[in-house]
Formats: structure tokens, sequence, C-alpha cells
């Protein structure tokens, strides 16, 4: 890893399991998020969630975020580590949930005041995102008079003013065209170096979008035993450090065989998962 070290643990799923239903949907998963630091400059941490559909992927996104608890195990972030609770991860759903009928400004306002009770903290923290966003001059218009792009920032920074460093988003690139796609991921970008601590979680099924902008990718699966039957439970079944793979980082990383045949390698796993 090219000038760069994991240092501090910052975020850390240990031995998580569920039920529901009757239904084993997660079996003794454990994963951590590190501290990505590379000298001389803020380098937040991206991370792609990657498994096929109906694999649990939802429900262990529920469990980061501290909104639903697990049968067995725990997670904590930040630094010092503290158990999650509801409220200190930021959750970006693919709908967008804003209020239509207030401003830009009335819907940022209400989160930045949840945090900020001081209401000139919370509008300035309020116009300096907006403004590392391009969208400063979008305050007094309704979500209706926005591009979907514009929304989805909108929620973004609904969220970061609520959570601070970790935001989960949710099938960010869905029904993007190519152009908006890298736009996208050019944001989060963005979004996770403006802090050495901001963390983002994305789930997502687009491989190259997903991989094009993470440090770290993680794939979910289940295990099989030895008739080949697939083993109720999911887990990280596979970590890839694309930091240590100098494969981050990069704005012609899509260009690079290396990257290719990393996303052959992961569609290949996606049939086994």
């Amino acid at each position: 890893m090219t000038n760069a070290q994991r240092t501090n643990v910052i975020l850390q799923a240990e031995n998580i399991s569920l039920t529901l239903g009757g239904n084993r949907i997660l079996r003794d998963l454990s994963v951590d998020i590190c501290d990505v630091v590379r000298p001389g400059q803020a380098t937040g941490q991206v991370v792609g969630f990657l498994g096929p559909s109906g694999v649990g992927k939802t429900k262990f996104f529920e469990i980061l975020a501290g909104l639903l608890k697990p049968d067995t195990g725990t997670v904590q972030l930040g630094h010092p580590l503290q158990p999650v609770q509801p409220g200190m991860v930021g959750v970006v759903q693919q709908n967008y949930p804003l209020f239509f009928h207030r401003t830009v400004k009335g819907n940022l306002m209400l989160a930045a005041n949840k945090r900020y009770p001081n209401a000139g903290e919370a509008a300035d923290r309020m116009r300096d995102l907006m403004g590392r966003f391009h969208m400063a001059d979008k305050l007094e218009l309704y979500p209706a008079q926005l591009s979907g792009g514009q929304r989805q920032r909108v929620a973004i920074a609904q969220q970061l003013l609520c959570s601070e460093h970790f935001l989960l988003l949710d099938e960010p690139f869905s029904g993007l065209d190519i152009l908006m796609i890298e736009e996208v991921a050019e944001m989060i970008g963005e979004i996770a170096h403006a802090h050495e601590m901001n963390t983002i979680i994305i789930v997502s099924h687009d491989i190259v979008a997903t991989a094009s902008v993470a440090d770290t990718l993680w794939l979910m699966g289940r295990d099989r035993d030895a008739n080949g039957a697939v083993v109720p439970g999911a887990r990280i079944k596979h970590t890839y450090d694309l930091a240590a793979m100098d494969l981050c980082w990069d704005k012609n990383l899509l260009g690079k065989p290396a990257f290719q045949s990393l996303v052959n390698e992961i569609r290949e796993r996606f049939h086994t998962l």
C-alpha cells in the first residue's frame, strides 16, 4: 500500500448472528474497518459491500446502523470504539426520503437542528456542506425542482448533518446513466476524504462503480458443506484490500488491466456466494 497504512480500528462488527422467522440470515459474521492514513492528506474510508440479492446485505446494513439488534454479537464504531446507537450512522436509502413540502434549506435545517442546538452553528454547518456539494444556490428550491442526482446530494448532506463521520449508502448507483455514475463516485470520494475519520459503506450490485471508488471490498455469501449444500447464514466470505493492491485513489483506474481482472474475479465468485 504505497505511502499509506491501516491504523486504528474505527468500526468493528464481531460474531454477528441473526435469525428471522426461523431462517438463519447471518452467521458468526465479523469484520473490521481501519483508519487509512496517508502522509500529508486526509484520507477517509470507502468500503464497498457486495453480494447476491437475498443474501442478507440489507439486514447487516441495518445492524451496522444500529437500527436492528442481532441475536448475538456487537457493532462498535468511532475512536475510541463505542457501541453503535441509532443516529450515529447516517443512512441514505435509494428513494432519498426528503419532505417535498419543505425547501432544501428546510429539509437540511431539520437535520442540523437535531445535532446543533445553536441555530447559527446549525445554519453554518448546513451552508458549508451545501457549498462543498456545489449546491449553495439550491437552498430555496423544493425537492421536486431538483434532478435525481441533486436530491441524492441533499439526502447525503442531510445524513452527514446528523451523523458526522459514518455513512451507509444503499445502491447509490442504481438507475443512473454512465455520466451520473461517474459524478456520484467522484462525490463519494470527495465526502470521504473531507475528514480523516469519514467512513462510507456502499451497498451495491454495481461491481465496477463500487470498486472504482472503494479502498476495501467485502463480499458476502454463504458457506457450503462437503456435499455442496448451502449452509444457512451469510458471512463476509472475501475481503479485498484495494489500497494494498494499488487499485484505489487513481482517476485512471478503470483502464488498468489489474482492475478489470479484479472485476472479472468478483463476477466469477458471485456464482459461488
